[in-house]
């Protein structure tokens, strides 16, 4: 990325967002892993999302022996469900993820339109960001000072 004045803006942009979308993850019950996601369209957020039970269940993510439910629902998933629900679509949007999508999370998104995918750190199995890539989403790893 060159160091325009448009590229230093987006920059700051992107940084500004993700630390939002961290906060956001201190909202996850999950003991394992706390994920946060923000999507932003045309520089408004129209979603947001982190890991958890669905509405209704009980607020604890990991069964008795540490393993993550089959039912927890992943940050993205959360925010584009919520989008699903709304007058809005991700359609061109950029998604702010504190852990790079896994495959299932992948598919949601390109599904979804979102364009760009700008994450924080890498999850164990980065076929998700091979097959985002694969599909034309821009894929971006943020490194925060």
């Amino acid at each position: 990325m060159k160091d325009s004045p448009e590229n230093l803006k987006q920059l700051r942009y992107d940084k500004a967002y993700m630390k939002m979308a961290e906060q956001w993850s201190t909202l996850s019950h999950c003991k394992r892993k706390q994920v946060g996601a923000l999507i932003v369209k045309d520089r408004m957020i129209i979603s947001d999302g982190y890991n958890g039970t669905p509405t209704g269940f009980e607020n604890f993510c990991e069964d008795e022996e540490g393993y993550t439910k089959w039912y927890v629902l992943h940050a993205e998933a959360n925010a584009i469900l919520k989008v699903a629900g709304s007058t809005q679509s991700c359609e061109g949007a950029t998604l702010y993820i504190t852990l790079s999508p896994c495959k299932e999370c992948s598919k949601l998104i390109h599904q979804a339109g979102i364009k760009r995918v700008v994450y924080l750190n890498a999850y164990k199995d980065i076929s998700g960001l091979e097959f985002l890539k694969r599909a034309g989403v821009a894929v971006e790893h943020l490194i925060l000072n």
